[in-house]
Protein backbone atom coordinates (compact mmCIF):
# COMPACT_ATOMS: atom_id res chain seq x y z
CA UNK A 1 0.00 0.00 0.00
CA UNK A 2 1.29 3.69 -0.97
CA UNK A 3 2.82 5.60 2.33
CA UNK A 4 2.55 9.17 2.28
CA UNK A 5 5.56 10.71 4.16
CA UNK A 6 5.13 14.28 5.03
CA UNK A 7 8.84 15.34 5.05
CA UNK A 8 10.56 17.23 7.62
CA UNK A 9 10.02 20.70 6.94
CA UNK A 10 13.10 23.14 5.66
CA UNK A 11 12.35 26.26 8.22
CA UNK A 12 10.02 25.84 11.32
CA UNK A 13 8.77 29.54 12.46
CA UNK A 14 6.04 30.66 15.22
CA UNK A 15 3.64 33.40 15.29
CA UNK A 16 1.90 34.25 18.47
CA UNK A 17 -1.57 36.02 18.22
CA UNK A 18 -3.06 39.05 20.04
CA UNK A 19 -4.48 36.69 22.59
CA UNK A 20 -1.85 34.67 22.72
CA UNK A 21 -2.74 31.86 20.52
CA UNK A 22 0.66 30.13 18.78
CA UNK A 23 0.66 29.30 14.87
CA UNK A 24 3.22 26.67 13.66
CA UNK A 25 4.70 28.00 10.64
CA UNK A 26 6.58 25.20 8.08
CA UNK A 27 8.39 25.58 4.81
CA UNK A 28 8.85 23.65 2.46
CA UNK A 29 9.75 23.71 -1.62
CA UNK A 30 12.20 25.42 -3.14
CA UNK A 31 13.01 28.97 -1.58
CA UNK A 32 14.37 31.07 -4.53
CA UNK A 33 10.41 29.62 -6.18
CA UNK A 34 7.15 32.03 -6.03
CA UNK A 35 5.91 31.69 -2.68
CA UNK A 36 2.67 29.55 -2.12
CA UNK A 37 1.03 30.06 1.11
CA UNK A 38 -1.10 26.94 2.06
CA UNK A 39 -4.03 25.93 4.22
CA UNK A 40 -6.50 23.71 5.01
CA UNK A 41 -10.66 22.46 5.26
CA UNK A 42 -12.62 22.00 8.44
CA UNK A 43 -11.64 19.72 11.28
CA UNK A 44 -8.04 18.26 8.72
CA UNK A 45 -4.65 19.62 8.60
CA UNK A 46 -1.99 21.35 6.36
CA UNK A 47 -0.09 17.84 5.91
CA UNK A 48 -2.83 16.47 4.73
CA UNK A 49 -2.41 18.07 1.83
CA UNK A 50 0.77 16.37 0.63
CA UNK A 51 -0.06 14.59 -2.23
CA UNK A 52 -1.06 17.44 -3.47
CA UNK A 53 1.77 20.33 -2.75
CA UNK A 54 4.42 17.65 -3.18
CA UNK A 55 3.70 18.27 -6.59
CA UNK A 56 4.44 21.96 -6.29
CA UNK A 57 7.90 21.45 -4.11
CA UNK A 58 10.24 21.89 -7.21
CA UNK A 59 9.44 25.17 -8.47
CA UNK A 60 7.56 26.73 -5.41
CA UNK A 61 8.28 28.15 -2.09
CA UNK A 62 5.72 26.64 0.00
CA UNK A 63 4.73 28.16 3.36
CA UNK A 64 2.11 25.85 5.01
CA UNK A 65 0.20 26.83 8.35
CA UNK A 66 -2.72 25.26 10.50
CA UNK A 67 -5.79 26.98 11.64
CA UNK A 68 -6.24 27.66 15.12
CA UNK A 69 -7.17 24.05 17.07
CA UNK A 70 -5.64 22.08 14.20
CA UNK A 71 -2.59 20.24 12.99
CA UNK A 72 0.55 21.45 14.39
CA UNK A 73 -1.35 24.10 16.81
CA UNK A 74 -2.26 23.38 20.43
CA UNK A 75 -6.07 23.47 21.34
CA UNK A 76 -7.38 26.97 22.62
CA UNK A 77 -11.43 27.82 23.76
CA UNK A 78 -14.03 26.65 22.31
CA UNK A 79 -15.57 30.05 22.19
CA UNK A 80 -12.93 31.65 19.98
CA UNK A 81 -13.00 29.14 17.25
CA UNK A 82 -15.08 31.14 14.59
CA UNK A 83 -14.33 32.38 11.24
CA UNK A 84 -14.30 36.03 12.27
CA UNK A 85 -11.23 35.07 14.66
CA UNK A 86 -9.74 32.92 11.75
CA UNK A 87 -9.84 36.27 9.83
CA UNK A 88 -7.69 38.12 12.13
CA UNK A 89 -5.43 34.90 12.83
CA UNK A 90 -4.64 35.01 9.55
CA UNK A 91 -3.66 38.65 9.08
CA UNK A 92 -1.12 38.47 11.25
CA UNK A 93 -0.14 35.01 10.20
CA UNK A 94 0.53 36.37 6.72
CA UNK A 95 2.41 39.35 8.47
CA UNK A 96 4.58 36.58 10.30
CA UNK A 97 5.29 34.69 7.02
CA UNK A 98 6.89 38.20 5.37
CA UNK A 99 8.77 38.74 8.61
CA UNK A 100 10.62 35.40 9.31
CA UNK A 101 10.74 34.17 5.68
CA UNK A 102 11.59 37.19 4.07
CA UNK A 103 8.47 39.30 1.87
CA UNK A 104 8.05 38.46 -1.22
CA UNK A 105 4.89 37.79 -3.56
CA UNK A 106 2.21 35.57 -1.98
CA UNK A 107 -0.31 33.79 -3.53
CA UNK A 108 -3.12 32.07 -1.33
CA UNK A 109 -3.73 28.59 -2.01
CA UNK A 110 -6.93 27.48 0.28
CA UNK A 111 -9.30 25.01 0.68
CA UNK A 112 -12.75 24.67 1.99
CA UNK A 113 -12.82 26.06 5.39
CA UNK A 114 -9.86 28.29 5.06
CA UNK A 115 -10.97 29.50 1.39
CA UNK A 116 -13.91 30.44 3.16
CA UNK A 117 -11.86 32.69 5.53
CA UNK A 118 -9.90 34.09 2.76
CA UNK A 119 -13.30 35.24 1.68
CA UNK A 120 -14.61 37.19 5.04
CA UNK A 121 -11.60 39.50 4.60
CA UNK A 122 -12.98 42.86 3.93
CA UNK A 123 -11.26 43.36 0.58
CA UNK A 124 -10.56 39.15 -0.01
CA UNK A 125 -7.15 38.98 -1.24
CA UNK A 126 -5.26 42.18 0.34
CA UNK A 127 -2.19 41.46 0.14
CA UNK A 128 -1.62 38.81 -2.28
CA UNK A 129 -0.40 38.60 -5.79
CA UNK A 130 -2.98 36.03 -6.21
CA UNK A 131 -5.64 33.55 -5.06
CA UNK A 132 -6.32 29.96 -5.56
CA UNK A 133 -9.66 28.81 -3.78
CA UNK A 134 -10.84 25.12 -4.06
CA UNK A 135 -14.17 24.38 -3.49
CA UNK A 136 -15.36 27.02 -1.54
CA UNK A 137 -18.43 27.58 0.01
CA UNK A 138 -19.39 30.03 -2.57
CA UNK A 139 -22.66 30.16 -4.26
CA UNK A 140 -24.22 31.44 -7.17
CA UNK A 141 -26.73 33.75 -7.64
CA UNK A 142 -29.83 31.01 -8.47
CA UNK A 143 -28.64 28.46 -5.10
CA UNK A 144 -31.32 27.46 -3.06
CA UNK A 145 -30.49 28.90 0.23
CA UNK A 146 -33.13 27.13 2.37
CA UNK A 147 -31.41 23.97 0.83
CA UNK A 148 -28.10 25.30 1.39
CA UNK A 149 -28.71 25.56 5.34
CA UNK A 150 -30.24 22.30 5.69
CA UNK A 151 -27.32 20.60 4.49
CA UNK A 152 -24.98 22.80 6.82
CA UNK A 153 -27.70 22.04 9.18
CA UNK A 154 -27.27 18.46 8.73
CA UNK A 155 -23.44 17.97 8.31
CA UNK A 156 -23.22 19.84 12.22
CA UNK A 157 -25.13 17.68 13.16
CA UNK A 158 -23.19 14.92 12.04
CA UNK A 159 -20.42 15.82 12.65
CA UNK A 160 -21.24 16.21 16.27
CA UNK A 161 -21.91 12.68 16.74
CA UNK A 162 -18.56 11.56 15.13
CA UNK A 163 -16.09 9.47 17.43
CA UNK A 164 -13.46 11.87 18.72
CA UNK A 165 -11.62 9.26 20.14
CA UNK A 166 -9.52 6.31 18.88
CA UNK A 167 -7.70 3.11 20.60
CA UNK A 168 -5.00 3.56 17.31
CA UNK A 169 -4.74 5.39 14.33
CA UNK A 170 -5.56 2.62 12.04
CA UNK A 171 -9.25 2.69 13.56
CA UNK A 172 -9.65 5.98 12.13
CA UNK A 173 -8.13 4.89 8.83
CA UNK A 174 -9.95 1.97 8.46
CA UNK A 175 -13.29 4.45 9.19
CA UNK A 176 -12.10 6.28 6.49
CA UNK A 177 -11.58 3.73 3.96
CA UNK A 178 -15.14 2.54 4.94
CA UNK A 179 -17.24 6.06 4.69
CA UNK A 180 -18.35 6.57 0.97
CA UNK A 181 -17.93 10.15 1.16
CA UNK A 182 -13.91 9.17 0.91
CA UNK A 183 -14.18 6.56 -1.65
CA UNK A 184 -12.01 8.86 -3.86
CA UNK A 185 -9.21 9.03 -2.05
CA UNK A 186 -5.94 8.18 -3.70
CA UNK A 187 -4.31 4.97 -2.10
CA UNK A 188 -2.76 5.35 1.41
CA UNK A 189 -4.41 8.90 2.09
CA UNK A 190 -6.87 7.59 4.85
CA UNK A 191 -3.67 6.70 6.78
CA UNK A 192 -2.41 9.56 6.41
CA UNK A 193 -5.32 11.55 6.81
CA UNK A 194 -5.69 9.58 10.62
CA UNK A 195 -1.59 10.83 11.01
CA UNK A 196 -2.37 14.38 11.03
CA UNK A 197 -5.89 14.35 12.28
CA UNK A 198 -4.97 12.43 15.36
CA UNK A 199 -2.22 13.21 18.28
CA UNK A 200 -1.78 11.30 21.14
CA UNK A 201 -5.11 11.28 23.77
CA UNK A 202 -4.27 13.77 26.92
CA UNK A 203 -4.12 11.14 29.49
CA UNK A 204 -2.04 8.70 27.39
CA UNK A 205 -4.80 6.66 26.47
CA UNK A 206 -5.03 6.22 22.76
CA UNK A 207 -5.43 8.83 20.22
CA UNK A 208 -7.70 12.00 20.04
CA UNK A 209 -8.49 14.89 17.39
CA UNK A 210 -6.46 17.94 17.04
CA UNK A 211 -9.42 19.47 16.11
CA UNK A 212 -12.13 18.11 18.28
CA UNK A 213 -15.83 17.30 16.77
CA UNK A 214 -17.61 19.72 18.65
CA UNK A 215 -14.91 22.85 17.03
CA UNK A 216 -15.76 21.26 13.11
CA UNK A 217 -19.68 21.29 13.97
CA UNK A 218 -19.33 24.61 15.30
CA UNK A 219 -18.18 26.36 12.17
CA UNK A 220 -20.85 24.19 10.32
CA UNK A 221 -22.92 25.49 12.72
CA UNK A 222 -22.69 29.23 11.09
CA UNK A 223 -21.20 28.45 7.92
CA UNK A 224 -24.04 30.57 6.50
CA UNK A 225 -23.82 33.43 8.22
CA UNK A 226 -20.39 33.96 5.79
CA UNK A 227 -22.47 32.68 2.79
CA UNK A 228 -20.79 34.66 -0.60
CA UNK A 229 -22.17 35.63 -3.68
CA UNK A 230 -19.07 37.18 -4.92
CA UNK A 231 -18.60 40.03 -7.39
CA UNK A 232 -14.97 40.89 -9.04
CA UNK A 233 -14.36 43.95 -8.30
CA UNK A 234 -14.95 42.65 -4.41
CA UNK A 235 -11.46 41.13 -4.93
CA UNK A 236 -7.54 42.62 -4.47
CA UNK A 237 -5.94 40.26 -6.56
CA UNK A 238 -6.74 37.99 -9.46
CA UNK A 239 -9.08 34.92 -8.29
CA UNK A 240 -9.20 31.51 -9.27
CA UNK A 241 -12.13 28.81 -7.99
CA UNK A 242 -10.87 25.00 -8.76
CA UNK A 243 -14.39 22.93 -7.91
CA UNK A 244 -15.53 19.33 -6.94
CA UNK A 245 -17.54 17.75 -10.02
CA UNK A 246 -21.31 19.27 -9.56
CA UNK A 247 -22.27 15.62 -10.39
CA UNK A 248 -20.72 14.29 -7.82
CA UNK A 249 -22.88 14.67 -4.26
CA UNK A 250 -21.33 14.98 -1.35
CA UNK A 251 -21.93 15.60 2.28
CA UNK A 252 -19.10 18.11 2.96
CA UNK A 253 -18.63 21.96 1.52
CA UNK A 254 -20.04 23.05 -1.71
CA UNK A 255 -20.10 20.89 -4.20
CA UNK A 256 -22.51 22.99 -6.42
CA UNK A 257 -22.01 24.44 -10.13
CA UNK A 258 -20.40 27.47 -9.57
CA UNK A 259 -20.06 28.21 -13.52
CA UNK A 260 -23.05 31.03 -13.24
CA UNK A 261 -20.38 32.98 -11.06
CA UNK A 262 -19.74 35.94 -13.37
CA UNK A 263 -16.68 37.59 -14.05
CA UNK A 264 -14.58 34.60 -12.28
CA UNK A 265 -12.03 32.22 -13.48
CA UNK A 266 -13.81 28.88 -12.44
CA UNK A 267 -12.92 25.22 -13.66
CA UNK A 268 -14.41 21.52 -12.26
CA UNK A 269 -12.07 18.68 -11.71
CA UNK A 270 -14.19 16.11 -13.35
CA UNK A 271 -15.38 13.36 -11.30
CA UNK A 272 -13.53 14.82 -7.96
CA UNK A 273 -15.55 15.85 -4.62
CA UNK A 274 -14.96 18.27 -2.12
CA UNK A 275 -11.40 16.49 -1.13
CA UNK A 276 -10.58 16.69 -4.47
CA UNK A 277 -6.88 17.67 -3.98
CA UNK A 278 -6.40 14.23 -2.00
CA UNK A 279 -8.33 12.87 -5.53
CA UNK A 280 -7.05 14.03 -8.32
CA UNK A 281 -3.83 16.41 -7.25
CA UNK A 282 -2.35 16.73 -10.43
CA UNK A 283 -5.19 18.02 -12.05
CA UNK A 284 -5.95 20.64 -9.48
CA UNK A 285 -2.40 21.33 -9.81
CA UNK A 286 -2.31 21.67 -13.79
CA UNK A 287 -5.20 23.81 -12.93
CA UNK A 288 -3.95 26.03 -10.88
CA UNK A 289 -0.01 26.01 -12.05
CA UNK A 290 -1.44 27.64 -15.80
CA UNK A 291 -3.49 30.05 -13.99
CA UNK A 292 -0.56 31.43 -12.71
CA UNK A 293 1.68 31.00 -15.67
CA UNK A 294 -0.53 33.16 -17.32
CA UNK A 295 -0.04 36.08 -14.17
CA UNK A 296 3.66 35.34 -14.52
CA UNK A 297 3.58 33.82 -10.63
CA UNK A 298 5.30 30.40 -11.54
CA UNK A 299 8.80 29.59 -11.91
CA UNK A 300 10.00 28.11 -15.07
CA UNK A 301 9.62 24.29 -14.94
CA UNK A 302 13.51 22.74 -14.86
Amino acid sequence: MKHWCVPEPLAIAEVVADDGSRFVLRRHGNPDGPRLVLSHGNGLASDLYYPFWSLLSDRFDLVLYDFRNHGWNTRGDLRDHNIATFVSDSEQIHDGIDRMFGSKPRVGVFHSMSASTALAHDRPGDGFAALVLFDPPVYAPNADILGVEARWGRQAAGTRKRQSWFQTTTELAQSIRDAPAFSGLLPGVAELFAETTLRPAADGDGFELRCPSEYESQICDWALAYFVDPAPDDFACPVKVIGADPAVRSPFGASVDLGTLQGIEYEFVSGASHFLQLEKPRECVEMMVAFLERLGLAATES
